[in-house]
């Protein structure tokens, strides 16, 4: 007996060392998998909208924006349809923001195919409407087309601004 004492310790330790081999392998893999990033959903919860789809729309329906403020309208758009508390509102919402994309894409198509005479009649109108706004909001439209920021193509966007730049 005395001799089977040390081949018992031995496996013993044997059996140990294997199992805290197996024990840390485990938690060396449900530590690499905790850190692997979440791979967004598909599509919206409760939609069969995907993200890519909406990132489309926006930066289709908003050309006169820069490609860094279409991406934040994205971004900010996309962070909050996928807030588990807007739960069944969310197709609500993103069928709102398609039908407001999708009249700006066809506002902008409708008035890129104005002639240039069309767009100084509509120049003269725009001035003619703003005359008797208060200089705050004034300034305020103004501020919007120095940025680019009102849904009308480049060449209205600067007659716009120049009217609203003329002295009353």
């Amino acid at each position: 007996m005395a001799q089977a004492d040390p081949l018992v310790f031995f496996l013993m330790s044997a059996a140990k060392e294997i199992a805290s081999r197996a024990i840390e392998k485990t938690m060396t893999e449900q530590a690499r998998m905790a850190a692997l990033p979440v791979a967004p959903p598909p599509t919206y919860p409760g939609t069969a909208v995907e993200p890519r789809t909406l990132r489309r729309v926006v930066h289709e329906s908003f050309v006169y924006l820069s490609s860094s403020q279409r991406t934040e309208i994205f971004d900010s758009l996309n962070e909050m349809l996928l807030d588990p508390k807007l739960g069944g509102n969310r197709a609500a919402l993103i069928e709102y923001f398609l039908h407001k994309a999708l009249a700006v894409r066809a506002a902008q198509i409708e008035l890129g195919k104005l002639t240039y005479a069309q767009k100084e009649g509509l120049a003269r109108q725009f001035r003619q409407e703003t005359a008797s706004l208060p200089d705050e909001e004034r300034q305020q439209l103004q501020k919007l087309l120095k940025q680019h920021l009102l849904p009308v193509p480049a060449d209205l966007n600067e007659m716009l601004l120049a009217q609203l730049q003329e002295p009353r």
